[in-house]
């Protein structure tokens, strides 16, 4: 296990914002998650699992929190095939584009919607990553995580999946509270190489022309509130599409979108976030809860 000082959020996350925190812990074998709990009682603070800090907000300043970055590079490769999935494995820092470009080089069908979002296989498990219909999770069929000082096996049946959150029952029904995903093994569908590399190449042009994909950005800042009431539309009614305060801003592509354009701040951003929330909440009755995370200071 590596150990870095003072590691800056504001170079580990899309959004380009964040203080330091603490430390920074990153795993670099199995055995190192068994010896997380020892290293987070010295160090003090709160730990934050990081992948490639694609959903996060960061608050500004120094954080009470140990960074916990598994590199578990391994992967992705075919492991054999079961219940008619061939079976692909991938540790939790394999980055997501680099899973998606072996899919479409072995004619492994399932992920393609997935095209364009720019995280690590851990976080899109993590937090059930999904695009274009596809959900991470739905193509989940084994993970091994570490929980608790030690490290287990979980089958598909134990993952209680839902809109961009990812839960996890034990053998007694019980919730397993904190986890971390330290690889995954997908099910995935034997396909034609060309038709999958063209389902992802208009996937991700069509992200393009509507996203602000270049940006630096956390994706999208609120969950829709309701089903088939989309958090863009409400906020692009509301007035928001565009809309800027101290660097930070709603994107003009997608109102839904917060982008950071430079001299940006924590503090703008949530005051930013804040008016949006309460507009919407005056003009149509919704409450708007965040979808990126943010760290260590809730929205209020």
């Amino acid at each position: 296990m590596r150990e870095i000082a003072a590691p800056s959020l504001a170079e580990r996350t899309t959004l380009r914002l964040g203080g330091r925190a603490i430390a920074e812990l990153v795993l670099e074998s199995f055995e190192d998650a068994l010896a997380l709990p020892e290293y987070l009682a010295r160090l003090g603070g709160e730990p934050l699992y990081i992948g490639r800090g694609s959903n996060l907000l960061a608050g500004d300043g120094e954080l009470a929190l140990v960074l916990v970055r598994p590199r578990f590079i391994h992967g992705p490769e075919i492991i054999g095939e079961e219940g008619g999935k061939v079976l692909v494995r991938a540790g939790a820092g394999v980055p997501l584009p680099r899973l998606l470009r072996f899919c479409a080089a072995h004619g492994l069908s399932g992920l393609e919607g997935l095209t364009g979002i720019p995280g690590s296989v851990g976080g899109a498990v993590a937090m059930n990553a999904g695009s274009f219909g596809v959900e991470t999770c739905a193509r989940v069929k084994r993970l091994t995580i570490a929980s608790g000082g030690q490290i287990r096996e979980v089958d598909a049946p134990a993952l209680r999946a839902a809109y961009r959150s990812l839960a996890i029952e034990d053998a007694n029904g019980r919730k397993i509270r904190d986890f971390l995903v330290l690889e995954a093994i997908f099910g995935l569908t034997r396909a034609p190489k060309d038709g999958i590399a063209k389902s992802m190449r208009l996937n991700f042009f069509e992200k393009k022309s509507k996203q602000p994909v270049t940006a630096w950005s956390a994706g999208c800042a609120f969950r829709n509130p309701a089903p088939g009431v989309p958090a863009g539309k409400l906020l692009e009614q509301a007035g928001f599409r565009g809309r800027r305060l101290g660097g930070m801003a709603f994107s003009p592509m997608h109102a839904n979108f917060l982008v950071h354009e430079g001299g940006g701040s924590a503090e703008a951003a949530l005051a930013l976030l804040g008016e949006a929330r309460e507009a919407v909440l005056r003009r149509f009755g919704h409450v708007l809860e965040p979808e990126v995370r943010i760290v260590p200071c809730p929205l209020r």
